[in-house]
């Protein structure tokens, strides 16, 4: 069983069991459900944009914990305040020490896009997404049939979610649909954890002009950006690099500063 699979068959039994607990409709009275959404695909396409997605991530399962010190509100105060497109916010507990707590602190603090990133699989969690403040919901297509992609991405899409569809290699490409505004490939395959910051590149010219393009982890220089944009990409998913830093916030402040 990869690590993958692993998270997968915990995700179904913990969306099971908080479908016993909470209703559709009790999410649908949630405050946030009524907001009007931002939209990341306007600020990645942003004249001035930097671009970036940063990350607020506590720890993970190849890298153990992370960051155990610094506190969501201030972190994604400084996000915004130094020019991040977006901010992804992670709510998987039990691999990555986040919560949906996480994600309505993350809300009440930023007028931003927010990432609900975590391991979708079911419609319940794309109304909790929206119930919680999310913007966007992240789709990953190795955890899910194409058909499966699909159906999910119309569900957010009618709650007025955009939907960003993570790839790993060309083998996914059929999980691409028209209600994916946002196609991100990432560097690490989740099968294995291990990087290849060319992944992004090789696969660039595979997905449709209309789309979207960001390039996902072992971002870890300016270079790696401007790279990036040469190959068409608009924006750049980046949590570890600025949350392993004593300060993430001042650490995004000078990797801003250095791209300017």
């Amino acid at each position: 069983m990869t690590i993958l699979d692993k998270i997968v068959e915990v995700k179904r039994g913990i969306v099971k069991e908080q479908k016993r607990r909470i209703s559709f409709r009790e999410l649908e009275r949630s405050s946030f459900f009524k907001r009007e959404t931002y939209s990341l695909v306007k600020r990645l396409n942003g004249k001035y944009s930097t671009g970036i997605i940063a990350e607020f991530k506590r720890k993970s399962p190849s890298k153990g914990i992370i960051n155990d010190h610094s506190e969501v509100t201030e972190v994604v105060k400084s996000y915004e305040k130094f020019g991040a497109a977006g901010i992804s916010v992670l709510t998987d507990k039990e691999f990555f020490g986040g919560s949906n707590d996480d994600l309505i602190k993350a809300r009440d603090s930023v007028m931003i896009p927010l990432l609900r990133k975590d391991f979708i699989i079911d419609e319940f969690q794309i109304v909790e997404a929206k119930s919680t403040g999310a913007d966007v919901i992240l789709l990953i297509a190795s955890c899910l049939k194409p058909a499966e992609a699909r159906q999910l991405a119309a569900v957010a899409k009618g709650l007025g979610l955009e939907v960003l569809l993570e790839l790993h290699d060309e083998s996914e490409l059929d999980h691409i649909c028209d209600r994916a505004d946002i196609i991100g490939i990432n560097n690490r395959n989740l099968k294995t954890f291990e990087v290849d910051i060319e992944r992004s590149l090789r696969m660039a010219e595979m997905i449709p002009d209309d789309k979207v393009k960001i390039a996902e982890s072992g971002i870890s220089s300016v270079e790696n950006i401007r790279l990036f944009r040469k190959n068409g990409f608009k924006g750049f998913l980046i949590g570890e690099n600025f949350m392993r830093e004593k300060d993430p916030g001042e650490a995004f402040e000078k990797f801003v500063s250095l791209l300017k």
